[in-house]
């Protein structure tokens, strides 16, 4: 039995989390907008986790609503072009999105974490003015243009039924992360966190696999990004905005920064109450409060919410195994 199944509180809680994702839209009390909420959930739970997948190898980045946005844009106009269901260009589209990555991490990837952030930020910030300007023959400038959705909405329960597929892919893209970081390749990301020069004296080639890991969180924050188009059924540059990018890393360090439940955590916490704030009125005021839980988490809970599962899993360990 993997990790990945062992019954600890932490997997349980995974578990849990399925099992109340699969019954969860089924309640009668469910309505349309409470399946949106859910399903943009989904959506950031994947591009939560594939930034998170950075700091396993002591990275960061504050601009990949880059990434985001070039899975989006690269999986419509495929879509578009060629006809093909979404749920084949999402995949295609999230390539094009790695392959900008690469081209990326080919020539900041040796800088310190915060230097290659900034860097991360300026070019989501080149790349919507691209979008915007040279490219608005194509994009339809700041307008935007139609894509096709992910399920017609003249197919019975179409909502639900997509809800299942984002389902289905956020729990492959959790899956295929957990694979990567228990491999060969998540050893050495790992020990390059901890410390690079001795990582590179074991023989470790820090470059080679800083650069793995940029281009896979690449990936897997495209096939976020087009799944949120496809999802709307719309896109414009905006998916290239500022709190596109900050919103994977207030989801992960609230969660828990170098943790596959981390994003999961932070982004279900985080999401119920910023809905839950504004269902409630508080339109401004949830900025301070969202505010407020990311500098107390900081503070008092640095290595995020996950931390009061393992502190529960080990007072639970102890409770079985009494000295």
């Amino acid at each position: 039995m993997t990790a990945f199944l062992r019954p600890t509180p932490k997997t349980c809680l995974i578990a849990g989390a399925i099992a109340a994702g699969v019954v969860l839209p089924l309640l009668p009390v469910t309505n349309l907008y409470i399946l949106t909420v859910l399903i943009l959930m989904l959506i950031f739970i994947i591009y939560a986790s594939a930034w998170n997948l950075l700091t396993y190898s002591g990275q960061g980045s504050l601009g990949h609503a880059a990434f985001f946005g070039l899975g989006g844009y690269a999986s419509s106009l495929i879509a578009l072009q060629s006809g093909l269901s979404p749920y084949i260009t999402i995949f295609a589209g999230a390539a094009f999105s790695a392959l900008i990555g690469l081209l990326i991490g080919l020539t900041c990837v040796r800088l310190r974490e915060w230097f290659l952030a900034m860097v991360t930020f300026g070019f989501a910030i080149i790349i919507q003015t691209v979008i915007v300007s040279m490219l608005s023959p194509v994009t339809g400038g700041w307008d935007g243009y139609a894509v096709p959705k992910l399920i017609a909405s003249t197919i019975p329960y179409h909502l639900l039924w997509e809800y299942y597929s984002i389902l289905i892919v956020t729990i492959l893209s959790l899956m295929a992360i957990h694979l990567v970081l228990k491999s060969r390749i998540g050893l050495a990301l790992a020990a390059i966190r901890e410390n690079e020069l001795e990582a590179r004296a074991a023989g470790i080639d820090p470059v080679k696999f800083k650069l793995l890991a940029f281009t896979i969180s690449a990936y897997i924050a495209g096939i976020a990004g087009a799944l949120e188009i496809h999802h709307f059924g719309y896109i414009t540059p905006e998916i290239f905005g500022v709190n596109l990018s900050f919103w994977p890393v207030i989801y992960s360090i609230t969660g828990g920064l170098g943790t596959l439940a981390g994003p999961v955590i932070g982004t279900i916490v985080v999401s119920l109450l910023w809905d839950g704030l504004n269902a409630a009125g508080l339109t401004y005021e949830r900025y301070i409060i969202i505010g407020a839980l990311l500098i107390l988490t900081i503070i008092y809970l640095p290595r995020g919410l996950v931390s009061l599962v393992e502190k529960y899993g080990r007072m639970v360990d102890s409770g079985r195994n009494p000295r």
